[in-house]
């Protein structure tokens, strides 16, 4: 991994080698994400596509609909997964020790999607989901620990550069695990999933020396009382869950749409819960409580961007599939590849936008946060405006399809759009949360992409009736109509973040 030739006396964090400038630590973390997301990238640009050839029962167009709602709620499992992650870090083990354990149980559940069994698939998807919830807020907490003290614009430009390990690993994985899974076997394209999150684990053992005390130790441990207590409510809820689905069975009424269903309403109902939570928490202070007032906002805005843009893996793969003339010569790429067509603009686009902030804060003239995502807003608004044209053009066309240009025009759109938001929201959430509670405002940031997703599960079924240009339009002008909305309010929201910018 290079490094910059910048060397001072390696001890702790900040004063060691720079990796581009930023600490040592980030290149620890750096390579321990991006092998990370080379592992669900990969397992999620074939997941659709296999829920639809080799799990689910049924007519074709049954099929997808039901994909694409157990695609877009188990993306949301896996980031509602990420609130009691975050917990478990705050409160229990701190989160170094939350990131490794994380990255074990990734790993093994890739490697049991890698087992040709429907069962050892759902098993696989569970340890995915319980792995990530642990890994991916405390990792983007660590990093926020890498800038303490440092400018807001410094600390921007580190998660932005961050969010190329991201999109490192999630450029690469579709073209090969795609490959794999669609021209050679599902399976094994589950199984090089999981060598790359073997190998992550393996990066975050071996550059763990170059993180200091970042993340050793909770920052507010539980009380042994507090522990018996979620014990308790753990064990209740998962009685319940289970005794629910033991009657659905029973009863000869089962069917996967039910928990489907259920989680759908889970990943509404549970920020809501966690927000009165942390609102009602005695230790939020008056200053501090504003700040979650502005993090509502943010929040929201966010779930109604992911809920677009997160249909790229669902409806768009299927419109791909479909809809897209895929063919060079004589050959067509798989539909999974155009995966890694987003991963591939912000890698491009990433450093450009993280000096951009940084040359623009030493003007005065760094748009402010509200800006920033009402500029995500309404480019996510005008990708899904180029999606209603595409649908219209495929319904016209002679062939059903349309060149592959348009959906190129989509993800350059939308990848602009995700890096006024994304890295941005990311930064932004280390510094309005409370000390206390940095672990679990990671995880409520995260929580955002489960609601989007599990608003998905419902929302995309109106793909079919509605017909794909009404329904990309349709989403379009409510987005458009979201960032106007952002951009008026932006006042106020300034003020609710005190002297955070």
């Amino acid at each position: 991994m290079a490094s910059s030739l910048t060397k001072d006396s390696a001890s702790t964090p900040g004063t060691e080698k720079t990796f581009f400038g930023h600490p040592r630590g980030m290149a620890t973390l750096f390579m321990t994400e991006m092998w990370e997301r080379f592992s669900w990238y990969g397992m999620r640009a074939i997941l659709t596509l296999y829920l639809v050839a080799g799990v689910l029962d049924g007519p074709l167009e049954d099929r997808k609909l039901l994909a694409t709602a157990v695609y877009g709620v188990y993306n949301a499992v896996v980031y509602m997964a990420a609130m009691p992650g975050g917990w478990v870090a705050d409160r229990l083990w701190g989160a170094r020790k939350a990131v490794l354990v994380g990255g074990i149980v990734i790993a093994l559940g890739h490697f049991t999607l890698a087992v040709p069994s429907d069962a050892a698939f759902f098993v696989g998807l569970g340890l995915i989901a319980t792995g990530t919830g642990l890994l991916k807020p405390n990792i983007s907490a660590m990093v926020g620990g890498l800038y303490e003290g440092e400018s807001s614009a410094r600390r921007d430009a580190g998660f932005s550069l961050f969010y190329m390990a991201i999109n490192i690993g999630g450029g690469v994985a579709p073209l090969l695990v795609g490959y794999l899974g669609e021209n050679v076997n599902w399976h094994l394209g589950f199984g090089v999933a999981g060598v790359g999150m073997t190998l992550a684990v393996v990066q975050y053992v071996l550059g763990g020396r170059h993180l200091g005390d970042i993340g050793r130790e909770p920052t507010r441990p539980a009380t042994p009382e507090e522990k018996s207590a979620v014990v308790r409510k753990v064990a209740l809820w998962t009685g319940v869950a289970v005794a629910a689905l033991v009657i659905d069975l029973v009863l000869g009424t089962y069917h996967i749409e039910h928990i489907v269903s259920v989680l759908a309403v889970l990943g509404v109902v549970v920020p809501i819960l966690y927000f009165v939570a942390i609102f009602r928490d005695p230790q939020l202070s008056a200053e501090e409580r504003p700040k979650i007032k502005a993090f509502v906002w943010f929040f929201a805005t966010a779930v109604l961007f992911w809920l677009i843009y997160d249909q790229s893996g669902s409806l768009l793969t299927l419109f791909a599939d479909e809809k897209t003339d895929r063919m060079i010569g004589g050959w067509e790429f798989p539909a999974s590849w155009y995966q890694s067509v987003n991963p591939t603009m912000v890698i491009i686009l990433a450093p450009i936008f993280a000096a951009l902030w940084v040359k623009l804060a030493t003007r005065n003239r760094e748009p402010g946060t509200p800006v920033k995502f009402a500029l995500a807003m309404l480019l996510i608004g005008g990708s899904f405006g180029i999606m209603g044209l595409a649908g219209a053009a495929a319904a016209n066309s002679d062939t059903g399809k349309v060149t592959v240009f348009w959906l190129l025009s989509v993800y350059l759109v939308q990848t602009i759009g995700e890096m006024c938001l994304s890295p941005v929201g990311l930064s932004l959430s280390t510094k309005l949360a409370p000390k206390i509670f940095v672990g679990q405002i990671m995880g409520l940031w995260f929580l955002a992409t489960a609601t989007g997703n599990a608003l998905n599960g419902w929302v995309t079924r109106l793909n079919a009736p509605m017909g794909d240009a009404a329904y990309y339009t349709m989403w379009a002008i409510i987005a458009a109509a979201a960032g106007v909305s952002f951009m008026v309010a932006g006042k106020k929201l300034r003020a609710l973040m005190g002297n955070v910018k």
